[in-house]
């Protein structure tokens, strides 16, 4: 009898600039093209340092999904599929996938793996992430510093 398993790639990275992003201000990724790895999920993971001064005790970090159903044609809200800051429409149609708390000085905050699938009900063939900085400050200077990367699921037979 066959039986079905989770299995789950390596990390790969997400590219999108968050060095320096100010508060109140959202940065898109580049697309991710699911269409030749068919992940049935990919689970998403930041790492995102906080500023030396300002950041609020109240600070958050929104981190949204972005998708095609069109082969990148269109996405979710006018996002373009590039690393490029964004202004969503209000309210916004990208669906929020996590919550990052960032709330003191000088601090990395580690937020999910969140799951890309559940703010659609499926993995699209081609998708992203957007973050919102509501941290009260600009996000740490160095690239570096902020991890950015996702781990994608399929199903194998055992």
């Amino acid at each position: 009898m066959t039986t079905s398993q989770e299995l789950l790639t390596n990390n790969q990275s997400i590219t999108i600039s968050l060095a320096s992003l100010g508060s109140g201000s959202y940065q898109q990724s580049a697309a991710i093209d699911n269409t030749s790895n068919l992940y049935f999920d990919a689970a998403v993971q930041f790492a995102i340092k906080t500023a030396s001064s300002g950041v609020s005790s109240t600070g958050s970090i929104n981190v949204y999904a972005y998708g095609s159903a069109n082969g990148g044609s269109n996405y979710t809200d006018g996002c373009s599929g590039s690393n490029a800051s964004f202004t969503p429409t209000s309210p916004t149609n990208l669906k929020l996938i996590g919550v990052i708390n960032a709330v003191a000085n000088s601090t990395t905050y580690t937020g999910g793996p969140f799951s890309v699938a559940a703010g659609f009900g499926y993995l699209p063939g081609k998708w992203g992430v957007v973050v919102q900085n509501n941290t009260g400050a600009a996000l740490d200077s160095t690239e570096g510093n902020h991890l950015k990367f996702f781990e994608g699921q399929q199903v194998q037979s055992a």
